[in-house]
């Protein structure tokens, strides 16, 4: 039963995009600066905007409105492309999807030791701490929640992670005007700092990775069709995803434009890669306490925003190779004693599979602690194929547009201007990876 709304999908794009790439955007900013930082965002959502009106209408074909359901990108791909390209989208959505899991596992733990040791953070005295320990808790709600048994299901939890996002946003906003104020009052108006002396290649570096970042920031194509697919069909399903799209996407640039700019603004050159991270704001604690627990409650929901299209298609992919195997295949109901009788489905497929995910995610955290450069790889790497390139090509192939026309030479230049986006900002966060893998210690992290 589709029973999704225009409210319900704008809260799982919500959910999606104003993520753990909101508190980044300071410090993407700072290094393009107050014009070509703000404009970047802007253009950037102006694009994710276009290219999500395309794909919605991708959702049935061959007629947007009355064509048969694509369940997921793959699907709509396939209808509309097939070939190579189908094996192309699914090893880039189901490996963004995986790195996305893999970030807020990260950024997670990090907002729950900022919360577990708040009097060492944001005290004077340096401290040491592991956020090993945090990541652990967090994989295991996760093996709870990634029971849940599909996307028709997270409506309650995504409204939860919705609200939580939008609360710790308003928190690092009102943080960073008090700290604007707070500098033009006893500073005379002056808030810029400068950072430690960074040569012109690390500066060109970090003008690349903050690209990256921003194109993270605007990433929830890889589950638009599946979020698209819990939508009831009158109105329109396409109709009500665009709407959704506005909206989501318009209330997602507000805040980031203001957080972007104003953190920028509190903290010039040493924006913190972190805007909540303990070399951001100290005081209160209590107030970042409660923002870092939003950032953590809004993540676990925003986990199983990603993973759930994930768990789909390999359970789809295993039930229809081995549909005589049981254990793949049949669903065990329980019921629960001194309840009522209450009583609930269980695959044990299901339960293996996804328990082994949620602890593969969360050992590749630990592994890889860096917030920043793994936010712009991920961002880089997903956002021409997902967000731009099939959205493009599966609207020249339904509207039948002939090569070398007006319509179809503007729509490949926009493709290819953002092909060399994608590549620049790769460049710039693999250059930040290998410099911090250079220096990082696994399980021995300093704060």
């Amino acid at each position: 039963m589709r029973t999704g709304t225009w409210v319900t999908a704008s809260a799982h794009i919500i959910t999606a995009v104003i993520g753990s790439g909101v508190l980044s955007l300071a410090w993407a900013i700072a290094q393009l600066g107050w014009v070509a930082g703000p404009a970047t965002l802007i253009i950037f959502s102006l694009i994710t905007l276009f290219t999500s009106t395309l794909l919605a209408d991708a959702y049935r074909h061959p007629d947007p409105v009355t064509g048969q359901r694509n369940y997921t990108y793959m699907d709509a791909v396939r209808a509309h492309l097939g070939g190579l390209k189908v094996r192309f989208c699914g090893v880039a959505q189901y490996s963004n999807l995986v790195g996305v899991t893999v970030g807020y596992t990260i950024t997670a733990s990090i907002s729950m030791e900022m919360v577990r040791g708040s009097k060492c953070f944001h005290g004077k005295d340096k401290c040491h701490a592991s956020t090993t320990l945090d990541m652990v808790v967090f994989g295991c709600i996760q093996l709870i929640l990634c029971q849940v048994p599909n996307f028709h299901n997270l409506s309650r939890l995504s409204i939860l992670a919705a609200v939580m996002s939008l609360t710790y946003s308003l928190i690092g906003l009102g943080l960073s005007i008090v700290k604007v104020a707070s500098a033009k009052l006893n500073e005379g108006g002056e808030t810029r700092t400068t950072s430690a002396t960074v040569s012109e290649a690390q500066r060109l570096w970090r003008i690349f990775q903050a690209i990256g970042d921003i194109a993270f920031a605007y990433a929830y194509s890889t589950v638009l069709i599946e979020i698209q697919d819990t939508l009831k069909s009158s109105p329109a399903e396409n109709k009500t995803m665009k709407r959704a799209s506005l909206v989501g996407i318009s209330t997602t640039t507000i805040f980031y434009l203001l957080c972007g700019c104003v953190g920028y603004a509190a903290f010039g050159e040493d924006a913190p890669g972190d805007l909540l991270s303990g070399t951001g704001f100290n005081h209160p604690v209590w107030l970042l306490n409660v923002a870092n627990v939003c950032v953590a409650i809004h993540l676990i929901g925003a986990y199983q925003v990603f993973a759930q299209p994930i768990f789909s298609f390999v359970e789809t992919s295993c039930r229809q190779r081995w549909p005589e195997v049981k254990f793949v295949s049949t669903d065990h109901q329980i019921t629960i004693p001194f309840l009522g009788g209450m009583s609930f489905h269980v695959n044990w497929f299901r339960v293996v599979w996804r328990s082994a995910y949620v602890a593969v995610t969360t050992v590749l955290a630990m592994v890889l602690p860096f917030f920043n450069v793994f936010l712009g790889l991920i961002g880089a790497v997903s956002f021409w194929p997902l967000t731009v390139y099939f959205p493009i090509e599966m609207y020249i192939a339904r509207a039948k547009i002939p090569k070398f026309s007006v319509s179809w030479m503007c729509l490949q230049a926009l493709s290819f201007v953002c092909l060399l986006i994608s590549l620049i900002a790769a460049a710039g966060s693999v250059e930040g990876l290998v410099q911090s893998l250079k220096t990082y210690h696994p399980f021995k992290n300093e704060a």
